[in-house]
């Protein structure tokens, strides 16, 4: 047993060592923090539901693949590999749909291949901008963004422009 499988267990016995010494009711706590938890849940649902609605009605009309072949050829001339092109589109909006694509071009294309290395330093280097800005403004009643988005999508396309430039350096 190495000291990394004793980190989670000694921080929990920490706290509920520190919760006895400072004499809190532990239970009292994590109760208020569950319904807390709800509550936040039930505020954000909506946000998610309408969210998660739109990405897939994208999918199944086939719009997300015609904006992927629209940008395509702009790719190729940036050195991008083309085949990553619906995985920039889903990528922001989608994590789980990001992930199904980046799963598919490693599969297709091999872990080891060009276009797997840059798909999953895509991965690793954007965010779900939309679902992440909807859960978290949502959680605390945020209407008006303002400049998150275009902020984050900058950071999204710095990270999909600077992925296939990491991967020759350090790859090849």
């Amino acid at each position: 047993m190495s000291a990394f499988d004793l980190v989670i267990p000694l921080i929990l016995l920490g706290t509920a060592a520190w919760a006895l010494y400072r004499r809190v009711d532990v239970f009292n706590a994590i109760t208020t923090g569950a319904a807390e938890g709800l509550s936040t849940v039930i505020k954000i649902f909506p946000n998610l539901v309408c969210l998660l609605t739109a990405v897939y009605m994208l999918r199944a009309s086939g719009a997300m693949e015609a904006m992927a072949g629209v940008l395509a050829p702009a790719l190729h001339l940036l050195g991008i590999p083309p085949e990553t092109a619906a995985l920039m589109v889903v990528r922001p909006i989608s994590g789980s749909g990001g992930l199904a694509l980046g799963a598919e071009l490693i599969e297709t294309y091999g872990p080891d291949s060009y276009v797997g290395r840059v798909s999953a330093v895509m991965l690793g280097s954007t965010e779900t901008t939309f679902y992440t800005i909807a859960v978290y403004f949502g959680a605390v009643g945020i209407g008006k963004t303002r400049h998150a988005i275009p902020a984050a999508l900058c950071a999204d396309i710095v990270g999909f422009i600077v992925a296939p430039i990491a991967v020759r350096l350090f790859f090849y």
